[in-house]
């Protein structure tokens, strides 16, 4: 061990020590450390609003402490924001004054009461009568002017990366919120928030890898959903005509900057939509929601300047064929694909080893050809029908799908359709699905007969959108990964 790290060990533990002592003399003296409870008048963040002269009671986390002699000011927080207060020996008397010095640190929780007043220096400040430890910290909180900056403690203790990181807190603060005002935006507009099970018999709903558990009672295996979306069908099919969820989906794949195994979503569907409805209404949703975090609908994000004030629109078929020089409609075998791709030069054979089945072979053609390169928000669609197995075909051309995505700086920010009514076509397009997984297509959709039997009892026309949280989040407040907008991700 270096010297400087056994001095850091030494001044931790000296701390430690010293933290215990004064746990000892808040004992002796209160009878109880950990208080039970605390009656504040008003937030921080409430306070804020108030006059001068207005009398408070507010409490928080102590985040910062100068004695000047006979007057000390302090900081304390919460979530929301900081206000200073003021203690002076002359307001508490002697013992309580010099008290406060020798036994409250940085991290502390306290709690005050007094007036507020403003100083010279144009602060809002508590003069504080009277204070009341309410817990002691028995660790110290990160180096101030640092704060938590090495990368893995920041995940791994969130909690402190929150206190000491101001951007940190605003960020996670602005997501929550974010959810807030996308849940009033569903309510508002006549969408009923359920619920649907998270182990299931059968994860379907996207093409991804599940997670998969036991249940001892049962002595069954089950699946961690990867997506809602059909037991929120099959809502529909029961009379919810406008329904969604705030849900955790799990899909066992790699993890990336913008991918992680556990993530959330919201999925929505609308009986009696088509695809451009929710079109409309996704483009609605999102601009409210900047307008609502951002105040704007011109945003930076990692360098680039994004404008949701408009989008584009861009046929996926026309802009493959256009890579490919033919139709990519007509490949109906993987392997004649590959070797067309092979023959021109884009991909050697290598690169394409592993892709199993033509909807995977074309998504990862699409993904390091086109998808990089769709910087400003832009709606995809007309897709070929083999993409999606859920999606109603078109009614004018049964090879393209109603389906469409919405994409900004490369990045996938949501997938919706027209859903597939027919229990004809879904059986097919299940059928094609077993093929692939057959043929050693880890992502295909796994077939649910049970759904197929649902939809033979008879679906409206359905319209559902399927928009991760996590990715808009990360985009509304420009932060460059996923991790950055989860309170607590993952972690080895």
């Amino acid at each position: 061990m270096s010297d400087n790290n056994l001095n850091t060990l030494n001044t931790l533990t000296n701390e430690l020590q010293a933290r215990r002592q004064k746990l000892e003399n808040i004992k002796n003296r209160d009878g109880v450390v950990w208080k039970d409870k605390f009656e504040r008048s008003h937030t921080i963040i409430n306070a804020r609003d108030l006059s001068d002269n207005d009398s408070v009671k507010l409490a928080g986390r102590v985040t910062a402490l100068r004695w000047l002699g006979k007057l000390m000011f302090g900081r304390i927080y919460d979530i929301e924001g900081e206000i200073q207060f003021s203690m002076s020996r002359e307001e508490l008397g002697e013992e309580n004054y010099k008290f406060m010095k020798a036994n409250v640190d940085l991290g502390d929780f306290i709690g005050i009461s007094g007036v507020l007043y403003h100083t010279t220096a144009g602060e809002l400040t508590v003069k504080v009568d009277n204070y009341t430890i309410l817990g002691k910290a028995l660790r110290p909180l990160p180096e101030k002017y640092h704060g938590l900056t090495d990368t893995e403690a920041r995940y791994r203790q969130r909690y402190l990366d929150v206190i000491s990181n101001p951007e940190t807190r605003k960020v996670l603060l602005g997501r929550f919120k974010m959810m807030q005002y996308w849940r009033d935006f569903m309510n508002q507009s006549g969408f009923l928030e359920i619920e649907t099970p998270v182990l299931q018999n059968v994860a379907s709903g996207a093409a991804a890898k599940p997670f998969t558990t036991h249940h001892n009672a049962l002595d069954t295996d089950f699946q961690l959903r990867i997506s809602p979306e059909l037991f929120l069908k099959e809502a529909i099919a029961a009379g919810f005509d406008r329904v969604y969820e705030v849900a955790k989906d799990f899909r066992n794949e790699g993890m990336d900057a913008m991918h992680l195994q556990e993530f959330s979503m919201v999925e929505w569907y609308a009986a009696y939509w088509d695809y451009k409805d929710n079109i409309k209404f996704t483009w609605d949703l999102i601009q409210t929601l900047l307008q609502k975090c951002r105040g704007t609908l011109q945003i930076e994000y990692q360098g680039t300047l994004l404008d949701f004030s408009k989008y584009a629109m861009m046929d996926y078929t026309a802009e493959m064929d256009k890579l490919f020089g033919c139709s990519i409609l007509d490949f109906d075998d993987v392997n004649v694909l590959k070797q067309f791709l092979i023959d021109k030069g884009m991909f050697t054979a290598e690169d394409l080893e592993d892709l199993k089945s033509i909807p995977t072979l074309i998504d990862w053609v699409y993904k390091r050809k086109i998808r990089e390169n769709i910087i400003q928000p832009t709606f995809l669609y007309n897709y070929p029908t083999y993409m999606v197995p859920l999606a109603r075909h078109n009614d004018d051309d049964d090879r393209r799908l109603d389906m469409f995505q919405l994409l900004a700086c490369g990045a996938e920010i949501c997938k919706g359709y027209s859903e597939l009514v027919n229990p004809i076509q879904q059986l097919n397009a299940f059928e094609e699905q077993a093929k692939n997984i057959a043929n050693g297509d880890e992502e295909a959709f796994n077939p649910d007969n049970d759904y197929v039997r649902a939809m033979e009892h008879g679906f409206p026309p359905i319209s559902g959108v399927g928009l991760g949280v996590d990715r808009l989040a990360s985009i509304i407040f420009n932060q460059p990964t996923l991790r950055d907008v989860i309170l607590f991700p993952m972690m080895k």
